[in-house]
């Protein structure tokens, strides 16, 4: 204790001397007050004395805690510690709270793209199983459109072929109610190529892009004339060989003029083979290649007929009858338009909608009624 007690003493001034400047007095007083009046006296002032440097001594440290810098440094990382957790704490709140409002609408996000809002989805299909329902989609569509035929009016070859023409971006009806006034004037293609172009462009106007379609028709005929005796030829490289006459029109004369099968590739056609899933081309001469594939030569001509047909009475571009297809269990595209029996009914075009036809004389075999001539202008 006394060992304590004095290297508190000798410590004291100079912790007293930075912090108040007057250990030096007090400690004086301490070792050299005045002489004693007695036993009693002297016992008291070093009890005094005593006491006061045990005071001191046990004071020393708790200043030294609080003031000097060594103690802050110490009480910091304590103070810090506890403000870092406490922002991570909250922080860990915030995201907390972040996540469960985001969590509804992350669950909406995916619930809107699961599968199972979807049709379901088919089964891969062989070729072979392709090619097997592609066929039997033919057969289907010959029973649906025995009467399937071109809905252009003609009676020879030129007609046909000056038809086909002018059907490029407007419909077979509207070209059908161009042709009689037209053929009227220019039975042969020596005729039509002695006709003048502002009285051609006059006859043909109503078919549209008329400017462009003289030129081919003019362009035509003095190759019929000229390289051919005036006779349409009944091979495709020399048909393709004509101004304004493709792949497509080519096909049209071959099959229903000449009897050569051909497959007719318009937007019709192609529209649906894609649906249909015989093709994923949009060039219509790959479309050609790929649907040749898969019939027998003896159908081309008749399943463009067909596929024609269906396509612009049943299977429309934007809104398509699924409701009341006939073929609906064979096509992978089932879906895509209006499945509703009764709506979809109201979507039927021409005589399955119980409206007239393209052709102003259709067959004899046609279900419908024919088209009515052009309006006098």
């Amino acid at each position: 204790m006394n060992a304590e007690r004095d290297s508190a003493v000798g410590e004291q001034p100079s912790v007293e001397a930075l912090n108040t400047g007057k250990s030096d007095k007090s400690s004086s007083r301490v070792t050299s007050g005045r002489k004693p009046a007695g036993r009693g006296s002297g016992a008291s002032r070093s009890t005094v004395g005593k006491a006061a440097a045990g005071e001191t001594a046990a004071q020393a440290p708790a200043k030294t805690s609080v003031k000097a810098p060594a103690g802050k440094k110490a009480a910091a990382p304590k103070k810090t510690a506890v403000k870092r957790t406490a922002v991570k704490t909250t922080t860990a709140k915030r995201t907390a709270t972040k996540t469960t409002a985001a969590a509804p609408k992350s669950a909406k996000a995916a619930a809107a793209k699961t599968p199972a809002a979807k049709a379901p989805a088919r089964k891969p299909e062989s070729r072979a199983a392709m090619i097997r329902r592609a066929r039997r989609i033919n057969r289907e569509l010959a029973e649906v459109y025995p009467y399937a035929h071109p809905e252009l009016d003609f009676t020879n070859p030129f007609e046909l072929l000056v038809a086909t023409v002018l059907s490029a971006q407007t419909t077979d009806l509207r070209v059908n109610q161009t042709t009689p006034a037209l053929f009227a004037l220019c039975p042969t293609p020596e005729d039509m190529a002695a006709m003048d172009p502002e009285r051609l462009e006059e006859l043909i106007r109503p078919a549209g892009f008329f400017r462009a379609k003289t030129k081919s028709l003019l362009g035509l005929s003095a190759a019929l004339r000229d390289r051919f005796g005036g006779e349409v030829p009944g091979r495709l490289e020399d048909l393709v060989s004509l101004p304004g006459v493709g792949r497509k029109t080519a096909n049209v004369v071959l099959g229903n003029a000449f009897g050569v099968p051909g497959i007719t590739v318009d937007t019709h056609f192609g529209r649906l083979a894609r649906r249909f899933g015989w093709t994923t081309q949009e060039d219509p001469e790959k479309v050609e290649a790929d649907v040749a594939e898969i019939f027998p030569k003896s159908e081309w001509t008749m399943l463009s007929h067909r596929v024609v047909f269906h396509g612009r009475r049943v299977c429309h571009s934007r809104k398509p009858a699924c409701g009341a297809c006939p073929i609906a269990p064979l096509c992978p595209s089932y879906g895509e338009g209006e499945t509703d029996p009764e709506k979809a009914k109201k979507l039927l075009k021409y005589e399955m909608g119980g409206q007239p036809g393209q052709r102003l004389r259709p067959p004899a075999d046609y279900p419908g009624w024919p088209a009515a001539p052009l309006a006098a202008r």
